[in-house]
Parts: C-alpha cells; structure tokens; sequence
C-alpha cells in the first residue's frame, strides 16, 4: 500500500486530516463557550434572581451565535474535506 501512493493520496489524506482536526477543534471549542456563558448566567441570576428573565434571554441569544459560529466552522470544514 506505501508503494502505491502518490503524492495526490498524501495530499488528500493531509486534507482529511486538516479537515478533521478542525472539526474537532470547533466542537470543543463550541462545548467550552457553551459551558461558560451557561455557568456565568447561573451564577447572575444567583446574584440578582430579579434579572432572570433578562439574564436567561442574553444567555440563549449567545449561545445561539455560539452555535451559529460552530455551524458555520463545521461547514467549511466539511466543505475542505470534500474539495
């Protein structure tokens, strides 16, 4: 099998390797983002229970775009393996 390959074949498995590494890559980084604004938000409504409802909406709204961000990362990673 090493005989056979080209430098095409070490080219696209540099490829699959790059693409896998930032899709590993954007998931942890989404995991810790996530795991961070929902800690910060618990511990504010800890603080001032009175904001919650404010709180809870600026913690949903950031962690969509967290996940905006992680999707879009995904993506073009995918579309890097697939080229």
């Amino acid at each position: 099998m090493l005989l056979q390959a080209t430098p095409e074949t070490a080219l696209n498995s540099n490829a699959l390797l790059g693409a896998g590494i930032g899709m590993g890559l954007a998931i942890i980084g989404a995991g810790l983002g996530i795991g961070r604004i929902g800690g910060q938000a618990v511990e504010a409504i800890a603080r001032q229970p009175e904001a919650s409802a404010d709180i809870r909406g600026a913690m949903i709204l950031t962690a969509a775009l967290v996940e905006g961000a992680t999707l879009a990362a995904l993506v073009f990673a995918l579309l890097f393996k697939l080229a």
